[in-house]
C-alpha cells in the first residue's frame, strides 16, 4: 500500500467514472464488484492500481462492518457503438476490481440495511462542468438490505446496470443511450439524475488506505449547472426513470461528468440502490441530416399518416407494406428496424432488404422495403403501435427517424380441409365398424385436400393402444394443400374372436392460426372364421399314369394361421369305409385301385372342417 502515497500518483489524474455491483452466489457468498472507467488518454499509468479497498457500513450508525481488499481482476477497452466514430480524444478502459465476500446472518441483519464505499481520486482535470476537477475524487457509493428478514434469509442481488459509455455526443445533435440495466431478483428498477459524490479522498491522498464512513461530500457544479441540468442542452441531460435511457441534445462544448442513480424495491418497498459517475465529450461533428421513413398506404402516391391514418390489416392481400426511407447525404447507409410500442408477441417481420445505402453512385436515391404481418396477427380489436425507425451510419451515433404506426389485424379466414376415405360411411354421431376375420388382411385409403393450400398432416392412434402393438401399419404421405396415407391390419395371433379395436384418424393443418380438424373414427371387429366350408376344386382323377390327373390333392387349401393349422385329411367309400388318411398338407392320393365315388374330410385343429367328393374314374 505505500506506493499508493507517492506524489507521482497524488498527482494522477484519471477517473472517468465507475459503479459497484454486489451479486449473490450461494449461501451466505457474494461477489463484492467494483468497475472503475479508467481515461487512457489523460490518464497517468501509475494511477492503475492493483488494488482497492471497500469498506462495508452500517446504514443506521455508519459503524463500521467490514474492510475488503479488492484485487483488480481486468483491465479492458470500452467499445464505441460504432467503432469507425473512434477518435482520438476519447479511450475509455474498464478496470474490474473484485472480491467474494461472505454476508452472515448473524451479522448482517440490521433492518435498515448496509452500503458500501470506495474511495479514489482524481477525476480528469479537463472536465468543464465541475469546480477543481484536478483535485476532485469518487465515492462508488452502493446500498444493500440485510440478508436475514423475519427470521427468514432475504437474499437480494443489485442491479446490473447499463453497459458502460464509450462514445461522445456532437453538438446540437441529439444524444441517446440506454444506460436501463436487469435485476436479477426481477426487482423493479427506478432511475434518476443525481450529482457525484466527491467523498474524502484528495488529490494529496488519492487512495486512502480505508474508505472513509458517509455522508460524502458532492462534487461542486459550476455556475448555473445542477443535478437536473448537468449537461446543459435543449433538452438538458436526462434518463428515462422506468427505463434508463439517457438524452441530450447539448448546446456546449466540453468534457462533462454525471451521476446516475438506480434504486430497486420489491413490492413497492425500496431496498437498495447502486450509482454510477460517468463523463460525456461533447466535440463539433461534421454535419449529418436526418433520414426519413415513409409508408405507403396503397397503390398511387397515398402514403400513411401518423396520428391520422390507422393500418387495417384485414385480408390474406393486404397483410404487406412498403416502406421507403432516403437520406439528404450522399452514400449514406440506412437501417429498418422496428419496435413493439403497446404489445408483445408476434411482429411483422422484413421479406426484403432492411440495409441498403441511396445516393451514391448505382444506388438509388430511396431504400424500399416490405414489411409483411403473419397470418395469425390478431389485435382482439385493439388499435395496436409499432415503431418503424431507419438509422444512419453517422458519428457519433446514428441519426434516426421514426414512424409511428397505428394498426389493427385479424388473422387470415380459414374454411378447414376436407377427409375421404375408402371406409363405410360414417353414421351419424357413432363410429364407422368395420369386421375382419383373422388371418384376413384389411387396407383403405385416406386423402386430404384444403383449398388456401394450407400444410396437412394425416395420423392414426388408437384409442388405448398402439397401432404397431396391434399390427397394424399407417403410413402417410402429408404435403401442401393435400395428403394422402394407406392403413393396414392383418390381425394377429393373440386377438381372440371377436375383438374391437377404435381407431381415431385425424386430418389437420399446420399453418392457419385456426386450424379446423377433422377427424374418422372406426370401430374394427375381429370375428371367427365359418366352421365349415364347402370346397369346390377339380373332383375327378384317373390313375392311369398318363401325367394328367393321376392323384388327387388340395394345393389350394387355407393356409394355417395361428390356432387354426392343418391336421388331417380323411377318404371315406361310398360305405363309408374310410381308405385313406394322411396328416400332411401336401399329400398326394393314388386311387384305392377301383373306380367309384368317394368322400374326403380336411379337419383343422380349431375344429373347421372341409368337406367334398371325389369321382375317380377307371
Amino acid at each position: 500500500m505505500v506506493a499508493l502515497w507517492l506524489p507521482q500518483q497524488a498527482r494522477a489524474t484519471h477517473i472517468v467514472g465507475g459503479e459497484l455491483d454486489l451479486q449473490h452466489q450461494s449461501g451466505s457468498q457474494y461477489l463484492l464488484t467494483l468497475n472503475l472507467y479508467f481515461d487512457d488518454v489523460n490518464g497517468s499509468a501509475g494511477a492503475l492500481d492493483a488494488s482497492l479497498m471497500a469498506g462495508i457500513f452500517d446504514k443506521a450508525n455508519n459503524l463500521r462492518m467490514a474492510d475488503i481488499p479488492l484485487p483488480r481482476v481486468s483491465d479492458t477497452f470500452v467499445s464505441y457503438t460504432n467503432p469507425a466514430c473512434a477518435t482520438g480524444s476519447l479511450r475509455t478502459r474498464k478496470l474490474v476490481y473484485q472480491s467474494s465476500i461472505a454476508l452472515l446472518p448473524g451479522t448482517f441483519n440490521s433492518v435498515a440495511g448496509y452500503y458500501v464505499a470506495v474511495e479514489r481520486c482524481c477525476r480528469n482535470l479537463a472536465i468543464t462542468n465541475i469546480v477543481d476537477p484536478g483535485a476532485a475524487a469518487q465515492a462508488f457509493y452502493l446500498e444493500f438490505p440485510a440478508v436475514v428478514r423475519n427470521g427468514q434469509p432475504f437474499v437480494d442481488s443489485t442491479p446490473r446496470i447499463f453497459p458502460p459509455l464509450g462514445d461522445y455526443a456532437c453538438l446540437g445533435q441529439t444524444f441517446y443511450y440506454d444506460f436501463g440495466g436487469q435485476d436479477p431478483d426481477g426487482d423493479s428498477l427506478a432511475y434518476d439524475m443525481v450529482t457525484p459524490l466527491n467523498g474524502h479522498a484528495s488529490s494529496m491522498v488519492p487512495a486512502p488506505a480505508v474508505a472513509a464512513p458517509a455522508p460524502y461530500a458532492p462534487v461542486v457544479w459550476t455556475t448555473g449547472l445542477g443535478p437536473q441540468n448537468q449537461i446543459p442542452g435543449s433538452p438538458a441531460l436526462g434518463i428515462h426513470p422506468r427505463t434508463g435511457r439517457l438524452t441530450v441534445r447539448p448546446n456546449r462544448l466540453g468534457l462533462f461528468v454525471f451521476g446516475v442513480r438506480c434504486a430497486e424495491y420489491r413490492r413497492g418497498v425500496k431496498i437498495g440502490e447502486t450509482r454510477r459517475d460517468f463523463q460525456l465529450y461533447v466535440l463539433s461533428c461534421p454535419q449529418n441530416a436526418q433520414p426519413t421513413v415513409r409508408v405507403a398506404s396503397g397503390a398511387g402516391n397515398a402514403f400513411y399518416q401518423p396520428g391520422r391514418d390507422t393500418l387495417r390489416i384485414v385480408s390474406d392481400v393486404a397483410r404487406c407494406i412498403r416502406i421507403r426511407t432516403t437520406d439528404p447525404d450522399p452514400n449514406t447507409r440506412l437501417t429498418i428496424t422496428t419496435r413493439p410500442v403497446n404489445f408483445t408477441g408476434t411482429t411483422p417481420v422484413f421479406t426484403s432488404s432492411s440495409v441498403g445505402t441511396v445516393r451514391g453512385p448505382g444506388a438509388p436515391d430511396t431504400l424500399v422495403t416490405t414489411l409483411c404481418f403473419p397470418n395469425c396477427a390478431d389485435t382482439g380489436g385493439r388499435v395496436f403501435l409499432l415503431d418503424i425507425i431507419v438509422a444512419d451510419e453517422g458519428c457519433s451515433l446514428p441519426r434516426r427517424d421514426t414512424l409511428r404506426l397505428a394498426f389493427t389485424a385479424a388473422p387470415s379466414l380459414n374454411t378447414g380441409p376436407v377427409l375421404t376415405s375408402s371406409f363405410p360411411p360414417a353414421p351419424t354421431a357413432a363410429p364407422v365398424v368395420v369386421t375382419v376375420a383373422r388371418g384376413d388382411v384389411f387396407t383403405a385409403t385416406l386423402a386430404g385436400t384444403d383449398r388456401e393450400r394450407n400444410a396437412l398432416v394425416l395420423s392414426a392412434a388408437g384409442q388405448n393402444f398402439d397401432l404397431g402393438s396391434a399390427g397394424m401399419t399407417f403410413a402417410a404421405q402429408n404435403g401442401a394443400g393435400q395428403a394422402s396415407a394407406t392403413f393396414r391390419w392383418a390381425p394377429d395371433c393373440s386377438l381372440a374372436a371377436p375383438a374391437t379395436r377404435l381407431v381415431r384418424f385425424r386430418l389437420t393443418e399446420t399453418e392457419p392460426c385456426q386450424p379446423i380438424p377433422r377427424e374418422l373414427l372406426v370401430q374394427f371387429r375381429v370375428v371367427p372364421t365359418a366352421d365349415t366350408v364347402a370346397f369346390e376344386l377339380p373332383n375327378i382323377i384317373t390313375p392311369n399314369n398318363d401325367g394328367r390327373n393321376d392323384f388327387f390333392s388340395m394345393p389350394d387349401l387355407p393356409t394355417d394361421f395361428c390356432d387354426a393349422r392343418f391336421a388331417t385329411v380323411r377318404i371315406f367309400s361310398r360305405w363309408g369305409q374310410q381308405v385313406y388318411q394322411s396328416d400332411e398338407r401336401g399329400f398326394r392320393w393314388p386311387g384305392a385301385g377301383a373306380a367309384g365315388l368317394y368322400y374326403y374330410l380336411v379337419t383343422y385343429t380349431n375344429g373347421r372342417k372341409l368337406k367334398g367328393w371325389l369321382e375317380v374314374a377307371p
